[in-house]
């Protein structure tokens, strides 16, 4: 069974919540404004749900087993709800159309809705999507800033739910170099066997962590926010 898109109305209060969230957390306040043209809601299929709860348990049943016990991950995993920026390609969400395009991979949004987060989810959306996991955020204004594509292809947000699990926290100093910034782990491949996640300070954002979820099964699209960024 195929994940489905259904659009929620003014009058769906879940959007109203949605909607809230993520002009709370743009926080460009010397930047152009954004304007939410549509909230769409995806309707994960059984499939990718028990993947996402298989994710959860695992976290948990290790959380359980350590002797530094970690009270949120035994408790749910450490579930939060994080943003991810990608893009848009063909007219879902124009004239009320919920239907996923065949445009793969160029169009993101419709490439991580079919297939999950595979690799980068959008065209020229390298810094948005680390090379050993998927980067995500605490606000939808720094998901906004870390992908980069093209001026003439559109950009929508992923609303998630994220399994943190174990979190790795790396503090880079306000003058880090963008490479630095990019590849803060010296050894992904030893940290990815010990943690689950990783938290990186944000630069100017510094109040904000950007998050690195190195299992990709552990993150669930759940809102799709189609906006436009007004000029001031």
């Amino acid at each position: 069974m195929l994940e489905k898109i259904s659009d929620l109305g003014p009058e769906d209060s879940g959007r109203n919540i949605v909607e809230i969230i993520f002009k709370s957390s743009w926080l460009k306040k010397d930047s152009p404004i954004c304007k939410i043209e549509r909230i769409l809601k995806v309707h994960n299929n059984q499939r990718t749900i028990q993947r996402f709860e298989g994710c959860r348990d695992a976290v948990k049943g290790r959380a359980l087993q350590t002797t530094r016990k970690d009270a949120r991950c035994a408790a749910d995993g450490n579930e939060l709800l994080r943003f991810h920026c990608t893009t848009l390609t063909c007219s879902l969400g124009s004239r009320g159309s919920s239907s996923l395009c065949a445009n793969l991979p160029i169009c993101g949004v419709c490439n991580v809705i079919r297939h999950g987060f595979q690799g980068n989810s959008g065209v020229g959306g390298v810094t948005a999507t680390a090379s050993y996991g998927v980067r995500t955020t605490a606000s939808s204004g720094r998901a906004d800033d870390l992908l980069t594509c093209s001026d003439d292809v559109r950009r929508v947000m992923l609303v998630c739910r994220v399994i943190a699990g174990r979190v790795k926290r790396v503090d880079l100093p306000a003058d880090s170099t963008a490479e630095e910034k990019k590849s803060p782990v010296e050894d992904n491949a030893a940290v990815c066997g010990v943690f689950d996640s990783e938290a990186i300070n944000a630069g100017v954002y510094s109040s904000l962590e950007e998050l690195v979820i190195y299992n990709r099964r552990a993150i669930l699209p759940c809102f799709v926010v189609i906006y436009n960024v007004l000029e001031s």
